[in-house]
């Protein structure tokens, strides 16, 4: 899986570097999330999906995943420049009623940095 990790005060970027968030590479992106939350105490997350063309449900999973590792620490996590795919697939699903969607990884920081 390739990814970059960044920190922005107290907010980790998690910009995902593939193509597809799909079945060959969910269980390991949930991993690095399990990891960023349960070892390294991370409260706030942005996942940055910019270079992510597609995703199937594992891919959705794992961005549900995600939400409820940090809302279980009483943290906060947006979602940013997911593609029109997966914008659709995202609100077919109905996940917009769940996930944070912003459009930039500085509004995402921005919206996070209320978070106390």
């Amino acid at each position: 899986m390739n990814h970059k990790i960044t920190q922005i005060d107290d907010i980790s970027v998690v910009t995902l570097e593939e193509k597809r968030l799909d079945a060959n590479i969910s269980g390991l992106v949930k991993g690095e999330f399990g990891n960023l939350v349960k070892n390294l105490n991370v409260r706030k997350m942005v996942i940055d999906l910019s270079a992510v063309e597609s995703c199937d449900s594992s891919g959705l999973s794992t961005l549900l995943v995600a939400n409820r590792l940090v809302s279980g620490v009483h943290g906060g996590l947006r979602i940013v420049c997911p593609s029109q795919k997966i914008l659709t697939l995202i609100k077919i699903t109905q996940l917009d009623r769940v996930l944070r969607l912003s459009s930039s990884v500085s509004e995402a920081v921005e919206d996070l940095k209320t978070i106390h």
